[in-house]
Formats: C-alpha cells, sequence, structure tokens
C-alpha cells in the first residue's frame, strides 16, 4: 500500500514512519507539515491510504476529509480522544490511534486497512450518511449501520446539523448534511429543490405554484430549482 503522513509535529511524522518500516507491503511516500501541500499532492497522485494528524493549524484533519471527493482510507493519528464518536462517522476513517503509538497496535490498525477493500465507502462520517451499493444506502446511527432502500425514500429534510431521511416505512434522523446524501443518491431519482430539501420526484403527488406535494409533506421549491424540477417531469 501506498501511504502518506499528515502532521504538522515533525517528530509525530518521524515516528509514523518508522513504525511504518515494520510493514513490508507498506510505502510511504511523503510527509507533510499541512493539509494544504497534501491537498496538491492529492491532485496528482494517488494513494492507498493516509496517516492524519486531527489537530493542525488553520486546516484539521477532519477539515481535509471534508474536501476531498473520494478519500482514500485513512488513519487518524492524534493525542486527543475526544474526537472517536465523530471520526465513526466518515466512511473512509478504518482506524483511530492515540499518540505515543505502540507497534502492536500500529500493525492492528494496517490489518484493519489491508482488510477493507478501497472501493468499499465506510466513512458516514462526516456525515453519517454511509456506504451505498446497488439501490442501497447505509446510514449510522448510534454506530449501527442500518441500510435503507433508496427507492423507498421520498423526501430527504436538512434540519440544523442533521437531516431527516423519510422512507415509506420509516424515518431516519442523521448526523450529516445535505450536501453529502446528496452525493449518494442517484439523479435520475432525487433532486434537490430547495436549500433545505431533496425529493424523490417519482413520489410526487401534485405541483401547485412553487411546492410539491409528497406524501403528506408540503415542500418548496426555490425559483432557481422549479426549470430544471419541470423538465423532470413528463408532461402532457
Amino acid at each position: 500500500m501506498n501511504s502518506i503522513i499528515i502532521d504538522d509535529e515533525a517528530t509525530a511524522r518521524a515516528i509514523i514512519s518508522q513504525l511504518c518500516t515494520n510493514i513490508t507491503e507498506l510505502t510511504v511516500l511523503e510527509e507533510f507539515p499541512n493539509a494544504i501541500q497534501a491537498i496538491k499532492y492529492l491532485n496528482q497522485n494517488d494513494v492507498d491510504l493516509i496517516f492524519l494528524d486531527i489537530h493542525m493549524p488553520d486546516f484539521t484533519g477532519f477539515d481535509f476529509i471534508d474536501s476531498l471527493k473520494n478519500p482514500p482510507k485513512i488513519i487518524l493519528t492524534t493525542s486527543d480522544s475526544n474526537f472517536a464518536i465523530q471520526a465513526f462517522e466518515y466512511d473512509c476513517i478504518v482506524d483511530y490511534l492515540i499518540k505515543p503509538v505502540g507497534l502492536d497496535r500500529f500493525m492492528k490498525a494496517i490489518e484493519k486497512a489491508k482488510s477493507i477493500k478501497s472501493a468499499i465507502k465506510v466513512k458516514t462520517a462526516s456525515g453519517k450518511v454511509e456506504t451505498s451499493s446497488g439501490n442501497d444506502l447505509y446510514v449510522n446511527i448510534d454506530r449501527r449501520l442500518i441500510k435503507i432502500d433508496v427507492t423507498s425514500i421520498y423526501l430527504v429534510e436538512a434540519k440544523g446539523d442533521y437531516i431527516h431521511v423519510k422512507t415509506e416505512n420509516k424515518n431516519y434522523t442523521v448526523h450529516s448534511s445535505l450536501k453529502k446524501i446528496e452525493e449518494k443518491l442517484p439523479g435520475n431519482l432525487f433532486l434537490k429543490v430547495h436549500r433545505s430539501y431533496i425529493i424523490n420526484v417519482d413520489k410526487i403527488i401534485d405541483i401547485e405554484d412553487n411546492s410539491v406535494l409528497i406524501k403528506k409533506d408540503v415542500i418548496p421549491v426555490s425559483r432557481s430549482k422549479r426549470p430544471e424540477l419541470m423538465k423532470r417531469l413528463n408532461l402532457l
């Protein structure tokens, strides 16, 4: 596995680099003192694994992850245990190591990374909207990945730091953003009609003025989104 190390402390980078020498199939390509330099590198190079510190000046580890469209597998290395729950929300994070990192614990983290196929996203983190495969979407609720049939979703509503996912059978409240779930929903079925709402176009019952009726929910449609919505409809 090709890897990079991102940590603002030179000593911490050196320790992780030294630990990596114990893993024959692991190669450290580069080390970076900040996330900005790493992003520039990743724009031109692919890696399998990133060792990432959380607390860095200007750009935190989580900011870095959120900036990546398709993040590789990530092992967080930090002296702060307070972000473990938040970390489990991200699909790409495979382990959370507390400094100082011992060899045995480090090797366990590498085994986890090796066992996870890079094509599978396990992050919810960042949003706890998670892995999707085929017609299924996984959401992370209380550290449990719950599978939802995408076609059963008729409405997604943003409420502060949470989103409400409404389906034919059950509703779910997930700590995530509308943007994150929008990226995971098939564009041929779903449309963001308002800054706070994504709808399943196939579930529309009625349209009147600048709103749509789905089930018993009346959803506002932004003026800028109405033309796109009308194009999606099979008008007579």
